[in-house]
């Protein structure tokens, strides 16, 4: 490949950092620059964060009990319109976790989506007003997870009960074994297949490590390393978007379509975020940051190829047009990989 250097052009970072997206430039400044979180610019674009752009659009459709349109209604009958969907993509834009309206949030989905016997967080609520044991998924546990350290909670004991559920729970079946019978893999479309099967779902992987991912590394337990390593191994050995049986094929085509906010699917270039973050680099990725290279437009921009646009609360850039969020998490890619 051509330097990184031709790759990451300077005029595609001042893109970035124009202030019609504060968002975008606030990340951009700390990842792409390095900025420090003291920085005025950084604190300046946080702030921003709150005030205008998405953020503060999505902010106006809560209501006081911290939810968005129906309580009970959090994830299945409002897709992408519920709670659930507005804490992950409020998360996603780096809203404040101070804010009242933000925790307002997470306490609302910590009460009426976590089974308070699991640590795992459920689909619907049950009689009591909290998670339904037997409607537990594990990519909404991710979810949520990380959508809760992202905003602050990583040491409330609620949250590390979720993360103790991933720890004891995840699965990484190839095909080869047969799906455990019991509790929580039963759950889902045809008794858990849709979740777990003989293959485990990698939007259940993925979601998992997104949460175990953003753990800082001085806080990482023991189970949380092994958890993490053994889900980076899953997702390298299917060379992050293919069929880990036949290595040349691709296992699904959305997976090589970049979008923004993925909310709970996944793609090749979020998969290499992760594991790029997490400071892995492996002959098995190279496919996949190929694949990510040759998106590139001759402006050194990222298109956005797929979105939830006329079904969430706001739509989020235009599909088919250069997307700042797409040319941020594939310019970071590629900064981390080519280090």
């Amino acid at each position: 490949m051509e330097k990184l250097s031709d790759i990451i052009k300077s005029d595609t970072i001042d893109w970035l950092l124009e202030e019609n997206n504060p968002s975008v430039r606030y990340f951009a400044l700390k990842e792409l620059l390095g900025k420090e979180d003291n920085s005025s610019e950084v604190k300046e674009a946080k702030e921003k964060i709150m005030v205008e752009g998405i953020v503060p659009i999505i902010l106006r459709k809560q209501y006081s009990g911290g939810h968005w349109g129906i309580s009970e209604n959090f994830y299945v009958s409002a897709k992408y319109k519920g709670t659930v969907w507005q804490i992950i993509i409020l998360a996603e834009l780096g809203a404040d976790g101070n804010d009242t309206r933000i925790q307002n949030a997470c306490e609302f989905i910590l009460r009426i989506s976590q089974d308070p016997t699991s640590g795992g967080f459920a689909y619907r609520c049950n009689n009591q007003g909290t998670g339904d044991h037997l409607k537990v998924l594990p990519c909404l546990t991710g979810n949520m997870l990380w959508s809760l350290i992202k905003f602050g909670y990583l040491d409330d004991p609620r949250v590390q009960s979720g993360l103790d559920w991933i720890i004891k729970y995840q699965r990484f079946d190839d095909g080869n074994e047969e799906n455990p019978k019991d509790w929580p893999y039963n759950i889902g479309s045809k008794k858990g297949e849709a979740c777990w099967g003989k293959h485990t779902c990698h939007m259940n992987v993925v979601k998992n490590l997104k949460a175990l991912a953003e753990i800082p590394l001085e806080k990482r337990s023991r189970g949380v390393k092994k958890v993490i390593g053994e889900a980076v191994e899953f997702m390298l050995k299917h060379r992050i978007y293919k069929k880990s049986h036949a290595p040349f094929t691709v296992a699904k085509d959305e997976w090589t379509q970049f979008g923004f906010p993925l909310i709970w699917k996944v793609d090749a270039l979020d998969v290499l975020g992760l594991i790029t973050k997490l400071g892995y680099k492996d002959d098995r990725m190279q496919d996949a940051v190929d694949l990510v290279i040759s998106k590139q437009n001759e402006h050194g921009r990222w298109i956005l190829e797929k979105t939830f646009n006329g079904r969430m609360i706001t739509n989020i850039e235009q599909k088919g047009k250069e997307s700042k969020w797409i040319t941020l998490h594939a310019l970071n890619v590629l900064k981390r990989y080519y280090k």
